[in-house]
């Protein structure tokens, strides 16, 4: 098998595991704020997009000086974890079911404040990194 290929099959298989890890995440989180906190707010997704957006941002810069071991970091990382504990279409989704019903103002307000959170928390997230940067591998 070429290197190429090789090399290829280990993020796969790196995306699936952070994918799993990530996945069971996000349903355990979502869990915990849905019983603590009820169904009036979505809670869940917001947490695990506020919390994704900080580890992207923060994940970016820290990986920036990883050299050739980054790209298993971020398959692992940023695609399967990250990719599996956030999620805009879940975010999207919840948007529609408060505009259909008659808190069509919730809608609005639930995508602003995460869309204007969640920049902050990748600008903040990468300004943390920037800070306590490690050596390189």
């Amino acid at each position: 098998m070429p290197v190429h290929a090789w090399i290829w099959w280990q993020q796969l298989a790196l995306v699936m595991a952070g994918g799993a890890l990530g996945a069971a995440a996000r349903f355990w989180l979502g869990g915990v704020l849905l019983r603590q906190l009820g169904t009036g707010f979505p809670w869940g997704t917001f947490a695990v997009n506020m919390i994704g957006s900080f580890a992207a941002g923060f994940l970016a810069m820290w990986l920036e000086a990883r050299g050739p071991s980054a790209i298993y970091w971020r398959a692992f990382l940023m695609v399967g974890v990250l990719g599996a504990l956030t999620t805009y279409s879940a975010l999207m989704v919840e948007c529609l079911l408060f505009a259909r019903s008659d808190r069509q103002g919730s809608a609005l307000g639930y995508l602003a404040i995460t869309l204007v959170a969640g920049l902050l928390l990748v600008w903040l997230g990468a300004r943390v990194a920037g800070a306590v940067r490690a050596p390189s591998w």
